[in-house]
Order: structure tokens, then C-alpha cells, then sequence
């Protein structure tokens, strides 16, 4: 068994300027998955760089505020409670459009990796 709770993880900025903490990943050598996990953060009025997973695909789960999620140009809602998948090359990014944070969980397979993600500036 192994647990961990999303605040006692060191967070980091990703190439697409999304606050993140790796809570779950194969290569901290703790767990044998196909996947990651990450709790993610945007502030409001804050938005994540334009950014291809070449390898990957990404599934986020929504648990607090509002903002929309853009899957190669479509715009999608995201609110507490909703699940979207990104298909593996999609260019995706998320904007807050909330007045608190935005929160959510990231399920990425095969594991999330800073080599594959390809941000546009």
C-alpha cells in the first residue's frame, strides 16, 4: 500500500505554467503503474502555455473551481465533478475563469514525462 496526500508533495511549475505535484509516479520508484498522477492548480486569471503530450494521453478530473479546458481548439467546461479526456498529440490548454483557484487531478498514460511535452510560447 502506499499513500499520500496531494500538500505533502513539493510542488513545481510545469513547461506549461501549471502549478503541479506529482503525487503518484513510476519514476519516484515507490509504485509499478501505467500512469501518473498530479494534482494540478491554476490561480485565477491565470492559464497553462498552449502544450502537446506526444506520447501521452491525459485525463483531468475537476474538484474545485471554474475555468475551460481548449482541446485543439475546442472549448470544453470545466467545473467540480467534470472528468475530460485528451487524446494522445491534442494541443490543450486550461484558463481560470473562476475567482478562486482552479483545481484538478491529472491521470496521464503512460507517465507524464518533460521530454514529451511540447509547449508552444
Amino acid at each position: 500500500m502506499v499513500y499520500k496526500h496531494w500538500d505533502s508533495v513539493t510542488a513545481f511549475t510545469a513547461g506549461d505554467a501549471t502549478h503541479i505535484r506529482e503525487v503518484l509516479h513510476p519514476k519516484d520508484g515507490e509504485v509499478a503503474l501505467p500512469y501518473s498522477l498530479a494534482h494540478a492548480t491554476l490561480e485565477p486569471g491565470s492559464a497553462s502555455l498552449p502544450h502537446v503530450l506526444t506520447d501521452s494521453e491525459e485525463l483531468y478530473i475537476v474538484t474545485e473551481g471554474h475555468g475551460t479546458a481548449y482541446v485543439n481548439g475546442d472549448p470544453v467546461d470545466l467545473r467540480p465533478g467534470a472528468a475530460l479526456l485528451i487524446p494522445r498529440g491534442a494541443e490543450q490548454f486550461v484558463r481560470n475563469e473562476g475567482t478562486g483557484p482552479l483545481r484538478f487531478w491529472c491521470v496521464v498514460s503512460p507517465p507524464w514525462s518533460a521530454e514529451q511535452e511540447k509547449v508552444r510560447r
